[in-house]
């Protein structure tokens, strides 16, 4: 069985769903790009979720990436510019169908197995990250650098985030800041560190394992590869983060680098100073307000209001030109300075859409 999207002639297609053994395998598949994902392939994502659901013979899912670079550098973010400049639809779209997936995958009947080898970013965590058994490896670089792009951490990103220990994602979120392995780990983002040379056995292990299986057996198969490693850098610098960002305000974040003399205080405040000042008042009122919520659907909503404003500012495209498009890494944002930041900016980002509201609706 193969479900996928239509390739050209000669060429492979960009998503390739098949069953080997009691695995329903989906592989991101353009390696050229580190597997960046386009409206089409969650659309596919979706169908082979569809089928293997459906499928008595398939016990688990297993998500991978093609080639040697990583899982999934995100979504497709050259396209949304184009159509964001002509004022076009595609955000809209893309988005709902994405952010509906990231929930599906969430709560998916059958164990969903995400190999997150290499980069994994953005749309790539929300494919991943929101799955029962998360596998990464010491060549994992995880993020979500988002704010840099005049954006926030969206799918689902505000909820995983908010759950991390102390204000490690609040640091991770206002940031970009890249998670290793075991980093991933302890911010919640992953379950196991597994050495990317044995992730051939492992695969081979899952793939022959029995239709019906159990999440428990799951586990018990990745935990026998795992390394058993539980927290990377981060945590050793978490007794620092913790103080700087458990402010509920941009300006008082700054603030607290501002006094503090440590070279990672200044090194953060550097990295914070690159980053749309509107971006980040909004990153960090979502990931406040994820913190209270009850469920993933609760801030994808959130997120997907967010979004389409974002979608329409010249934040988000100066941000894809600067590092996209141009690779100049010069954004000039609309505005200088988080003290320019008005609640009357802000407002807009999340107020209820009316008819166009996120609504998960479809039947599983």
């Amino acid at each position: 069985m193969t479900v996928s999207a239509v390739a050209l002639a000669g060429q492979e297609p960009d998503l390739i769903a098949r069953r080997e053994g009691a695995a329903g395998i989906i592989r991101l598949n353009r390696p050229k790009a580190i597997n960046a994902v386009t409206l089409e392939m969650f659309r596919d994502i979706d169908k082979a979720l569809d089928e293997f659901e459906s499928d008595p013979a398939i016990g688990l899912i297993l998500l991978e990436g093609a080639g040697d670079r990583g899982l999934c550098a995100g979504g497709d973010i050259r396209a949304l510019y184009e159509s964001s400049q002509v004022k076009g639809d595609l955000g809209k779209i893309l988005w709902r169908e994405e952010y509906i997936l990231n929930a599906r995958i969430a709560k998916f009947s059958k164990p969903y197995v995400a190999f997150m080898d290499g980069i994994v970013m953005g749309g790539g965590v929300g494919l991943s990250a929101h799955g029962r058994h998360r596998v990464v490896t010491e060549r994992t670089r995880l993020a979500m650098p988002e704010v840099g792009l005049g954006f926030f951490p969206d799918v689902g990103g505000t909820w995983l985030l908010s759950r991390s220990p102390g204000e490690i994602g609040t640091y991770f979120g206002l940031t970009g800041q890249t998670m290793n392995g075991p980093d991933a780990i302890y911010a919640r983002f992953a379950d196991a560190v597994v050495p990317s040379n044995k992730l051939g056995a492992l695969r081979e292990k899952l793939v022959n394992l029995r239709a019906g299986v159990s999440s428990t057996e799951v586990k018990a198969v990745i935990d026998s590869f795992a390394t058993g490693e539980t927290s990377g850098p981060v945590a050793a610098i978490q007794s620092q983060i913790d103080p700087w960002f458990a402010c509920d305000r941009m300006e008082d974040i700054i603030a607290a680098l501002q006094r503090d003399g440590s070279e990672l205080a200044q090194s953060t405040l550097r990295i914070l100073n690159e980053k749309s000042p509107r971006g980040m008042v909004v990153a960090l009122k979502l990931l406040r307000l994820a913190r209270a919520s009850s469920s993933l659907e609760e801030c994808l909503v959130r997120e997907y209001r967010a979004a389409l404003e974002v979608f329409a500012s010249d934040d988000f495209r100066e941000g894809v030109r600067a590092a996209v498009i141009d690779k100049d890494r010069n954004p000039r944002w609309s505005l200088s300075r988080i003290e320019d930041v008005t609640p009357e900016m802000v407002a807009p980002y999340f107020a209820e859409l009316g008819a166009d509201e996120l609504v998960f609706d479809k039947a599983k």
